[in-house]
């Protein structure tokens, strides 16, 4: 298990950006694949971007072209860079670690194939 901190969330207007920052304990970071998910009011968590331990990346069709995830190992952190946010991205955004399968092969982008989740961090969009 690894401890992980969010931080970087706040308000923006549309068309803004913001990055994210999920700073992990341990010295493990650098083998798990790393996850932003989301979660709005009244809706299910949903898978936003990963990134293997080999910095494969991985985005859903809502982020793609506009979010950008990445890990710097040594700082054992990983990123979510936000561009031309939209008021529909308004969210509470976790990170997720896949603690239960380190150098895995394959990320798979469900919300229970990670085994450790930060407590979020509120990202609001304004129109």
């Amino acid at each position: 298990q690894v401890q992980l901190l969010e931080s970087g969330g706040g308000l923006v207007q549309a068309g803004g950006s913001l990055r994210l920052s999920c700073a992990a304990s341990g010295r493990t970071f650098s083998r798990y694949a790393m996850g932003w998910f989301r979660q709005a009011p009244g809706k299910e968590r949903e898978f936003v971007a990963a990134i293997s331990w080999s910095e494969r990346t991985y985005y859903a069709d809502s982020a793609a072209g506009r979010f950008t995830i990445s890990r710097d190992n040594a700082k054992t952190t990983a990123y979510l860079q936000m561009n031309s946010l939209k008021p529909e991205d308004t969210a509470v955004y976790y990170c997720a670690a896949d603690t239960n399968n380190p150098w895995a092969i394959v990320v798979r982008t469900t919300v229970n194939y990670f085994g450790s989740w930060g407590q979020g961090t509120q990202v609001t969009v304004s129109s």
